[in-house]
């Protein structure tokens, strides 16, 4: 009876062993297989080591804006938001088509935030830029409210004695042509009134940066001192079909809403000259915007323009 007793327990004490043997072993590799199954973790050795990416690796090629090595030069202009050519052009007292050149630019409408333009002429020293010459151009003889048609000898005797040059182009039986380069001054402008009319809303730095006149389609604009036109056509919004003259380094003007424009960019004109008709383009009715901008920042034309 004692050894059958002691037999029994000698094996139950050996099977014990064996569960106790087993569940160890279950228990080390449990987790190896479930790694295995996740792919949470690499196999250890050098043969299944994988490479650990670095940083600088991965990392994407920032691509340098065009004309970023010329931002805060002299002469360089940096592209903010809401920026567009026509804006930056005038604020800078320069043609799109000059812009456009000076940079290379493919698509003047696609400019980048960041990119750099050239706004002086290649060459020119920036910082030593004191005006903007009036280019030469083509003076149109066109007669207003039946005065006598500009001629060759008016435009040379309105022309500053410091003027260089006066070309004239070849003369047809009815009517001689005369060009004019006007010369370089930064002196303030002689100034006119841009439209007949009386003045039907002043001047107001937050909601109105100019002077607004009412009158009836078709009415004259008038340019308001002698000048360069930089931008003539319809692409900034807000201000129709628009005329911009520059009269020296400090001054330009801005027509806006007309329905007729009569001038070009780069043609010259005159104090009084009809630059385009009134209209409502881009407004709710008739009238014409006028803004004078020294050196780009709007100021009220009243406190310029003669009395009546």
């Amino acid at each position: 009876m004692h050894k059958n007793t002691f037999r029994i327990s000698t094996l139950l004490l050996a099977l014990g062993f064996a569960v106790l043997a087993g569940c160890s072993t279950s228990t080390n590799k449990a987790p190896i297989e479930e790694r295995a199954i996740k792919g949470g973790a690499p196999k250890t050795g050098a043969a299944n080591a994988q490479p650990v990416p670095q940083t600088g690796a991965i990392a994407p090629d920032v691509k340098a804006l065009p004309g970023a090595e010329n931002a805060g030069k002299p002469g360089y202009y940096t592209v903010k938001p809401g920026d567009n050519l026509i804006r930056i052009a005038i604020d800078n007292g320069q043609s799109t088509r000059d812009l456009v050149k000076w940079n290379a630019l493919e698509n003047p409408n696609r400019i980048e935030v960041g990119q750099v333009l050239r706004v002086v002429p290649p060459g020119v020293d920036a910082a030593a830029v004191t005006t903007k010459s009036v280019a030469a151009a083509k003076v149109e003889s066109r007669a207003l409210d039946a005065k006598p048609a500009t001629t060759a000898g008016s435009v040379a005797a309105a022309t500053s004695a410091a003027v260089s040059t006066a070309a004239s182009a070849p003369a047809s039986s009815s009517q001689a042509t005369a060009v004019a380069a006007a010369r370089e001054n930064d002196e303030d402008p002689v100034w006119g009134w841009p439209a007949a009319g009386q003045v039907n809303v002043g001047f107001d730095e937050q909601r109105n940066k100019g002077l607004a006149f009412y009158g009836k389609a078709g009415d004259a604009v008038l340019a308001a001192a002698d000048g360069r036109v930089v931008y003539a056509g319809s692409g900034l919004r807000g201000y129709g079909n628009l005329v911009i003259i520059k009269h020296n380094s400090t001054y330009l003007t801005a027509y806006a809403h007309n329905q007729t424009l009569l001038v070009k960019e780069d043609q010259a004109v005159r104090k009084g000259q009809k630059i385009a008709e009134m209209g409502s383009s881009d407004s709710d009715q008739v009238k014409l915007h006028f803004e004078v901008r020294k050196q780009g920042k709007p100021i009220d034309p009243a406190k310029l323009l003669p009395g009546r």
